[in-house]
């Protein structure tokens, strides 16, 4: 369903030129991490061991506020966004024992709205969700509501050619708390490949997230459990259909927090309510800070990485750093 919706808008929008979006390439400084929990040695961290991270700098202004990130085949070359509207293509560099050391490859560039023109107002541009499908990028933005479709080659350099319709009233989205996720399922999954989005903390009359399936057969909108004072930033899926959802809190009295919930892949039909196992739950006290950006990858010996990214809003109080996990073989089936 998803193929034939971008077969049709592929051919709307090759009638139209592509913009011309303003690009930088951005040098980047990294420093390595290499134990998560602070002053420890330990390795495993609830169903992950921790392999490595960077913590990443840039003298160039556009660099930061990084609010999601997908990985492509082979897992080096990603693809990330900004809420700032921007995108961000890049590929990570490994050290000689496999652990994340740097980024290279950089590009930002200014995302262009439907007339072609670069979006610079940030209420219109705060792109909180990605998601790679065949032959299309999906985005999704929190405060004017919407999931965005640009083309894939070409996403950078384009605007979207189209939108996807949610599955409930963007009213009941709350301002700054809306669309925050947005997946794609396996194709040979019980979703057949569908879009996903979940909700940071809008909810439903019952107090759970508002979430939908955008496509496919089993279209429509369901709910996830949420667990205050968790809010969900990003979500991925593993190759057997369960969904992986990375949640953040913040208080002055406990500090920031993160962790990682698993649902399964049979709970997520219309009309459900779901919740899941917690994978991993961390403090202040580990190697975290505004965590927003979850992807999965498979290696190709087929082991389960999890790669977590964080927003530091531009603040010198905040840093922007990646984190890698392996999924535990007797937990990755």
């Amino acid at each position: 369903m998803l193929r034939r919706t971008l077969a049709v808008l592929f051919l709307l929008a090759s009638t139209v030129a592509a913009a011309e979006a303003p690009c930088e390439i951005v040098p980047i400084r990294s420093r390595q991490i290499s134990e998560f929990k602070v002053g420890s040695d330990a390795r495993t961290f609830g169903k992950l061991e921790f392999i490595g991270g960077i913590e990443m700098t840039s003298p160039n202004a556009l660099f930061g506020a990084m609010s999601a990130i997908r990985f492509r085949p082979g897992g080096q070359s990603f693809v990330a966004v900004l809420d700032t509207g921007h995108w961000v293509e890049g590929a990570v560099v490994r050290d000689g024992a496999g652990r994340l050391q740097g980024l290279t490859d950089l590009a930002i560039t200014a995302m262009t709205d439907g007339n072609g023109g670069a979006q610079l107002e940030k209420w219109k541009v705060d792109s909180e969700g990605l998601a790679l499908s065949d032959g299309a990028v999906i985005v999704s933005f929190e405060q004017a509501a919407r999931v965005d479709v640009y083309p894939d080659p070409g996403f950078a350099a384009s605007k979207p050619m189209g939108k996807m319709s949610l599955p409930f009233p963007v009213e009941e989205l709350r301002s700054n708390a809306g669309l925050e996720t947005v997946a794609v399922a396996p194709k040979d999954g019980p979703l057949a490949g569908a879009a996903v989005i979940v909700a940071e903390r809008s909810v439903d009359a019952s107090g759970n997230l508002l979430a939908g399936i955008l496509d496919g057969p089993m279209q429509g909108a369901f709910a996830v459990v949420r667990h205050d004072p968790y809010a969900v930033t990003d979500g991925a899926f593993l190759p057997n259909g369960d969904l992986l959802i990375l949640e953040r809190r913040f208080n002055f009295a406990s500090g920031l927090g993160m962790r990682i919930r698993r649902i399964v892949a049979a709970d997520i039909r219309p009309g459900a309510v779901v919740d899941g196992e917690v994978l991993l739950e961390a403090d202040m006290s580990y190697q975290i800070d505004n965590m927003e950006g979850l992807d999965v990858v498979v290696r190709p010996d087929g082991e389960m990485r999890v790669i977590l990214v964080s927003d530091d809003n531009h603040s010198i109080l905040e840093r922007n750093l990646m984190l890698e996990f392996r999924l535990r073989d007797d937990y990755s089936n």
